[in-house]
């Protein structure tokens, strides 16, 4: 999507009275049937909730965090977390409205984030952890050059805030990507 096709988004931060329509969004986009319009779904490896109103509320209000929500049209069409972690910043709980995947609206945003952590909190690099399993979802992060650094975390299993898992090898991979601009 190159920029006149963005035009009509507006990038602001969630409040409180965005939670619903956050938690929708993102089910939508990673659970369940309606998530399979997009290619983005985890159904086929986790069920049950991907968050809830009480996981949205907490990035909108942590610390040194925002959660970046995305509007067209006045409807809210996708959503990033960022958070200032010291000399880096995390981006997680990224969402497209599963109608929408694949035209190039993913791209604007992420770009978009990238450009808000580095010019706000000044931060050399982005990090994010994908589970090691979505290998369609990692190759998309990587052409946006992002690397996987082999660092992997344990899937929070018996956690039902984070879906239920349907097979017994799911884990985090980090992603990093650098942000700070090579001297010329």
């Amino acid at each position: 999507m190159d920029t006149a096709a963005a035009t009509g988004l507006t990038f602001r931060d969630a409040t409180d009275a965005d939670v619903d329509a956050l938690v929708a969004l993102i089910e939508s986009a990673y659970r369940g049937d309606s998530s399979r319009t997009g290619w983005t779904t985890e159904a086929d490896i986790l069920e049950g909730q991907r968050t809830d109103p009480e996981g949205v509320l907490a990035v909108i209000k942590a610390p040194g965090s925002r959660l970046l929500t995305v509007e067209r049209d006045g409807a809210v069409v996708a959503c990033c977390q960022l958070e200032h972690r010291g000399d880096h910043a995390y981006f997680g709980m990224f969402a497209v409205s599963p109608a929408l995947q694949g035209g190039g609206l993913g791209k604007v945003i992420i770009a978009e984030a990238e450009r808000h952590a580095h010019e706000t909190w000044g931060v050399a690099e982005m990090h994010m952890t994908v589970i090691s399993a979505r290998e369609d979802l990692i190759a998309w992060y990587e052409r946006r050059g992002y690397r996987r650094t082999g660092k992997m975390t344990p899937f929070p299993y018996g956690d039902e805030r984070f879906g239920i898992p349907q097979r017994d090898d799911l884990q985090f991979e980090l992603l990093v990507k650098p942000l700070a601009q090579p001297a010329q």
